[in-house]
This record gives C-alpha cells, sequence and structure tokens, in this order.
C-alpha cells in the first residue's frame, strides 16, 4: 500500500487556476514604468497573446527567467520588477477562474492539510481562494514575495517553507506536489533531496492548461490530463 499523504501542496498559475491574461496585463503594467520602451509597438512577442505567455512561461524555471529571457531586464530591473508584481496584480481587476472540478478535488480531500508554493504573490492568492471558498483547507501560502531571487522555483525553500508551516518538520513525511512546468517536478525532487530518506515527494504533472509532461526531460510519477484524474491519483495516498 503506498503510503497516506500528509500534506497536499500545489503550484497556483496553470495548476489551480488560469490567470494568463491577468498576468499579462500585470506584466505590462510593470513594464511600462520598470523599462517604458518596450510598451505599446515594442510590447515583447510573448505578451501578446495567452498563447504566447503559456509558451514563453514554460520555457524558463521561474519568473526571473521570464523577464531575463524574454523581455532583455538586468538583474537590477527584476528586482524592481518583482517588488512591483503585488501591487500592480492587487490593483488588476481580471479575474482568475479555477479549472473546471478544482474545487470538487480541494473539498473531496479537505481532510489532508493543503498548501501552495507559487511565483505568485502571496496575498493574491488568498485572495483567489477566498473568493471561491476554498481557503479553509489551506495551512500555508508561499509567494514569490516570501522569498529571496536565488530560492524562488525549483529551489526547494519555499517547499520546505511550506511544510514546516503546515506540519512542524519535514521527517519521515509523505507529501505530494502538483504542478504544470518541468520546474514544479524539479521543485518535487529537490524537496525530497532536501528532507533526507525519511520523506517522500511525489510529483504530479497537470497537463489541463496545455502542459506537455510527455516533453519534459524529468518526469513526474503522475500525469493528469484532465481535473478530474486527479481525484484518482491523489485517492491511491487517503
Amino acid at each position: 500500500m503506498p503510503a497516506k499523504l500528509d500534506a497536499i501542496l500545489w503550484d497556483f498559475d496553470g495548476t489551480l487556476v488560469n490567470s494568463n491574461q491577468k498576468n499579462i496585463d500585470t506584466t505590462k503594467s510593470i513594464l511600462s514604468i520598470v523599462v517604458p520602451h518596450l510598451s505599446g509597438e515594442n510590447l515583447p512577442g510573448f505578451l501578446r497573446s495567452e498563447s504566447a505567455y503559456h509558451e514563453a512561461n514554460h520555457a524558463v524555471d521561474n519568473w526571473r527567467g521570464l523577464y531575463r529571457d524574454f523581455c532583455g531586464l538586468t538583474e537590477r530591473e527584476i528586482d524592481q520588477a518583482g517588488s512591483l508584481w503585488a501591487e500592480h496584480q492587487e490593483k488588476n481587476g481580471t479575474q482568475v477562474p479555477l479549472f473546471d472540478g478544482i474545487d470538487e478535488v480541494i473539498n473531496r480531500f479537505c481532510d489532508v492539510p493543503h498548501g501552495i508554493c507559487s511565483q505568485n504573490a502571496r496575498q493574491n492568492i488568498w485572495d483567489v481562494l477566498k473568493l471561491y471558498r476554498i481557503d479553509a483547507p489551506f495551512r500555508a501560502v508561499v509567494g514569490y514575495d516570501d522569498l529571496t531571487g536565488d530560492t524562488q522555483k525549483p529551489h526547494a525553500a519555499g517547499g520546505i517553507m511550506a511544510l514546516a508551516d503546515i506540519l512542524g518538520n519535514t521527517t519521515d513525511r509523505c507529501v505530494m506536489y502538483i504542478g504544470d512546468h518541468e520546474a514544479d517536478v524539479r521543485f518535487a525532487r529537490n524537496i525530497q533531496s532536501t528532507t533526507g530518506d525519511g520523506t517522500r515527494v511525489i510529483a504530479v504533472a497537470v497537463a489541463y492548461s496545455g502542459a506537455r509532461p510527455d516533453r519534459w526531460s524529468v518526469k513526474a510519477d503522475h500525469v493528469a490530463n484532465r481535473v478530474s484524474e486527479l481525484g484518482s491519483i491523489i485517492g491511491q495516498y487517503t
């Protein structure tokens, strides 16, 4: 029998919610301040459509890579952009819908403590969870603003922080991490290697937001092509 889950950790963007359009709008707003020459006709191509944004987002490990590789920002400009993210997300009124059926999955497994490790802003995540009334099972949310630039995913720091908040310690635990990016699988592997041999971290890749886990060099333990498949995957460990 598989070990019983002590906690379920989630990515946010592309896993719980479709936030592409809001992230595009927020990024445009930030670039207009940090690098105003990248506005209007000079807007980077990845900000011109949701499909282009999705492709660019999956070509880098984290948000810093997106600004560096697709906008050409310096490290100083990236730091400035990061400091503006939470403020501009809160100002942006674009709705971010849950993927259909996500609320049912969370409610079904509400007895297991949940957490989020994301490159989104912590308060923005909490606001969305409360809006859709699925916040109760969540014991921890770790956003980009809780970590330094060199400890963003796939570095294990955010996962260790979330598990410490949820469980008190990270030894001899069974944890699941669910995300839509190859970096999320590496994140899960890094959490396990950091916590030691006694803890297992099960990596679940979701493909329902357009990811292609079959193309990843680092493979997940399970793949959910539809939200409904998450129930049977999680159910194996509860």
